[in-house]
C-alpha cells in the first residue's frame, strides 16, 4: 500500500511544473519554510502526499476532510513558527 501511494506521490510529481527537472522528490528533506515558499498548489499537492501517507502508516482507509482542513491549517501555523523544522517531523508532530 505504502509502495503504492509513494509511486503515485512520484508520478504528481512531475506534474508541477517547477519540479520538472527534478527526477527525484525527498519528502522527508523538505523543510517547513521550504513548504512555505512553495506556490499554493505545489504545498496542496504536498499536503494531500503527506496526510495520504500518514493516513496510510495508521493503517485508516477513509478521508476525512475536515482533518485534512484542520492539519493544513495547523501544520502552516506550527512551520510559521520552526521554518528549519522538517515538514515531515511537524506532520508527525501536530496531525490527527
Amino acid at each position: 500500500m505504502k509502495t503504492k501511494m509513494i509511486l503515485a506521490a512520484a508520478m504528481l510529481a512531475f506534474a508541477i511544473p517547477a519540479a520538472k527537472a527534478q527526477v527525484v522528490l525527498d519528502m522527508s528533506l523538505i523543510t517547513c519554510g521550504q513548504f512555505l515558499k512553495a506556490p499554493g498548489a505545489d504545498r496542496a499537492l504536498i499536503s494531500s502526499w503527506m496526510s495520504g501517507y500518514f493516513m496510510s502508516s495508521k493503517n485508516l482507509l477513509n478521508v476525512d476532510m475536515r482533518y485534512v482542513k484542520r492539519n493544513h491549517e495547523v501544520i502552516g501555523k506550527y512551520c510559521k513558527r520552526h521554518p528549519k523544522d522538517k515538514l515531515m517531523d511537524a506532520i508527525a508532530k501536530n496531525a490527527k
